[in-house]
């Protein structure tokens, strides 16, 4: 996935992709969370997604419900995809399958 399917600049080691829709208790919540870890690994970039105005791409990635993560490395290949509201603890573990040193 490139900047322009998503409609922002990718990280330059990894991107947080989330997908969200407008009535979504779990959504902010996991926005919290995104921003906050995005915030604490330098090169991690956060990009949210409104699922209703952005059909075409729910449809193609086959995403069922919000919110859903799909974790991108560098080339925006996706690595790791969750669906519901993320713990820290996960986000952080799955970025660090992601980004190396």
């Amino acid at each position: 996935m490139g900047a322009a399917e998503i409609g922002a600049e990718l990280g330059e080691r990894a991107t947080l992709v989330q997908f969200s829709s407008a009535f979504c208790q779990p959504c902010r919540a996991t926005r919290r969370v995104l921003t906050e870890v995005a915030g604490m690994v330098d090169g991690v970039a956060h990009v949210e997604i409104d699922a209703e105005e952005r059909l075409e791409l729910v449809r193609r990635l086959e995403v069922r419900s919000t919110p859903t993560v799909l974790v991108l490395d560098a080339r925006g290949t996706v690595v790791r995809r969750a669906a519901g509201q993320p713990r820290k603890v996960d986000v952080i573990a799955a970025l660090g399958e992601v980004v190396r040193d």
